[in-house]
């Protein structure tokens, strides 16, 4: 697929003046500030014939290429980025349906995040805080049990601690991955699976856990245990912090990080460029698009995920731990996510649903008002784009649920992603992880799903577009800076309240 839309039903486009109004933002879409992008790179590169010169070659221009290009662009290097979409953003994805500005792959950002962070205030990006929930709705044993937001996660908060006891003795250092190497090899054997089998929980426990390591792993018995170990001790070590991580998203859309960065960097801009081959030679790779266009740089940086790499013919062939990662896959393949137009109720709720419950949705829920519902599902067996399904699976926590409209985001059949954001496999850290890092030749590999820090999330695939670049990456004392950085306006927001859950 070339990434059209997915809904199963002919989409609205276009957001009305009464929605920005009530936005309070200007908003440029996605597709809209694309289309300027690419009209001005395109145009530099007719007018001057040296523009088909390069020095270096960046193939994806998802947030992790996007940054690399600005970097090498700062140090004067012509860069061309080629992006096989007709939009940029690869798993993030602004776009506007039925008079919302949505998010359709990444969405949310914060402090303790410092690459994004830093991003959001060099570009003075105003970002939006989600407002929390009126109701949330637990799974027992009987089925689903509405509470009072205040006293529904106290029970998970204890087992969530538990479940993450070790992780910042595996992590005292979360940006640096193996810090602890002995400890990081000892635990990186072990699924999400593995970990609550150890447990040994009692079934009304174990429930209010699933909802989440299925939704990482796509199979409990598939995520590894130390990638949420890590994400746990990059986001302080507490279940407040873990779960705060996912309150604020930028008032514009992800889409205006990506934006403000091409406007600095004033690449040569290709979309609609699918690449079929890289072929390296003395002092020069070559790379060529499935329509034909022949490129040639000094050096080639791959910046799709690790997934789309069994797509593209490598020559030389690429490094065993390349071809290992990218056959057996990293990100979760079976992820679904729903925009859903609830027409009753109207109110702001959550309601999470264990693994193997015959449920199909693992979390959904309205976080402000006046937006659609979210919802994510990794059942295989469940078809998301019938409506009339949709509204039956909501109907099983809200009787009374009346579903308008929905759409559906599936990064799993779309062929520039093979699935969503980086999520690794048991010995994929400490058998893949450095390999991955390294060039092939003249060929270099950067993205999400290889960061150091927060693999899998928008702050990840920056600090990895600043790795490739060879710009400095934040951790320690520079990460806590950037990230107490006050300038970008943040509303008040409740902070007792749950706040939801983001799929990176």
């Amino acid at each position: 697929m070339t990434h059209e839309r997915e809904s199963g039903r002919p989409e609205e486009r276009g957001l009305s003046r009464r929605s920005l109004l009530k936005a309070g933002v200007a908003l440029t879409g996605a597709a809209v500030a694309t289309s300027a992008t690419t009209a001005v790179a395109v145009a530099d590169e007719a007018q001057d014939p040296n523009r088909r010169k390069f020095d270096v070659i960046v193939v994806g221009a998802g947030v992790a290429g996007v940054t690399a290009t600005r970097e090498l662009r700062a140090k004067g290097k012509r860069v061309l980025l080629l992006e096989a979409r007709d939009r940029v953003g690869g798993r993030t994805w602004t776009d506007t349906w039925r008079g919302h500005m949505i998010e359709r792959g990444g969405t949310w950002v914060d402090r303790l995040q410092p690459h994004v962070w830093r991003e959001l205030n060099r570009y003075e990006l105003p970002i939006m805080a989600d407002a929390g929930v009126t109701r949330a709705f637990m799974p027992t044993l009987t089925g689903f049990e509405e509470l009072d937001p205040s006293v529904a996660y106290v029970r998970q908060n204890a087992l969530f601690t538990r479940f993450f006891e070790d992780s910042t003795r595996i992590y005292p250092e979360p940006f640096k991955p193996f810090a602890n190497r002995d400890l990081v090899a000892k635990f990186d054997r072990f699924s999400l699976r593995d970990r609550l089998d150890q447990m040994a929980l009692a079934p009304e426990d174990e429930i209010l856990l699933t909802s989440w390591t299925s939704l990482y792993g796509g199979s409990s018995k598939r995520g590894a245990l130390t990638h949420i170990q890590q994400w746990w001790a990059l986001a302080g070590g507490t279940f407040e912090a873990f779960h705060g991580v996912n309150t604020y998203r930028p008032a514009l859309g992800t889409v205006s990080i990506l934006n403000a960065m091409l406007a600095e960097a004033k690449p040569v801009l290709k979309l609609n460029s699918p690449v079929k081959s890289v072929v390296q030679n003395p002092g020069k790779v070559t790379v060529t698009t499935r329509a034909g266009e022949v490129y040639t740089a000094p050096e080639v940086i791959m910046a799709v995920p690790v997934n789309v790499w069994k797509t593209i013919s490598f020559s030389p062939a690429l490094p065993a731990a390349h071809r290992e990662a990218t056959t057996a896959g990293m990100g979760v393949t079976e992820e679904r996510k729903l925009w859903i137009d609830l027409e009753h109720p109207t109110d702001r709720f959550v309601a999470e649903s264990p693994e193997g419950s015959g449920h199909p949705f693992c979390y959904i829920g309205r976080f402000n008002d006046d937006q659609p519902v979210v919802a994510f599902t990794v059942d295989t067996s469940f078809d998301a784009y019938d409506r009339g399904a949709v509204e039956r699976a909501i109907r099983k926590i809200i009787p009374d649920a009346r579903v308008r409209d929905h759409i559906v985001t599936n990064f799993a059949t779309d062929e520039f992603a093979l699935g969503t954001g980086g999520y690794r496999q048991p010995y994929q850290l400490i058998r893949l992880h450095e390999k991955l890092q390294q060039p092939h030749g003249r060929v270099k590999f950067a993205g999400s799903d290889i960061a150091n820090g927060w693999n899998g999330y928008i702050d990840g695939a920056i600090e990895d577009g600043l790795r490739v670049a060879g710009s400095p990456t934040l951790s320690g004392p520079a990460a806590l800076a950037a990230s107490a950085e006050e300038r970008i306006f943040v509303p008040k927001v409740n902070r007792e309240a749950y706040r939801g859950l983001s799929v990176r």
